[in-house]
C-alpha cells in the first residue's frame, strides 16, 4: 500500500470509531502488513485484499486476556 491509501484507510478509522490517536503505519519486515496502533499501543494489523477486480481490507484487533483484567 502506498502513502496515500494510508493516509485515506487512517482518516476513515479515525471517523468512523471518533478517535483521532489511531495510527496506521507499515510494518518494515512485512511489506504487506500494516500496524494498527491508538496512541503509543500497537492493537492490531491491517491486510488489503484484491480478488477478482475488487478491493476490501481486513483490520484484526488482538486483545490479550490480560488485558481484561484490568476492566
Amino acid at each position: 500500500m502506498d502513502k496515500q491509501e494510508i493516509t485515506k484507510l487512517q482518516d476513515y478509522l479515525r471517523r468512523k470509531f471518533g478517535n483521532t490517536t489511531i495510527k496506521l503505519t507499515p510494518n518494515p519486515r512485512r511489506k504487506e502488513m500494516i500496524e494498527v496502533t491508538i496512541g503509543d499501543e500497537q492493537i492490531g494489523t491491517l491486510y488489503k485484499d484484491v480478488e477478482d477486480g475488487e478491493t476490501s481490507y481486513t483490520v484484526t484487533i488482538s486483545i490479550l486476556d490480560i488485558d481484561l483484567e484490568d476492566e
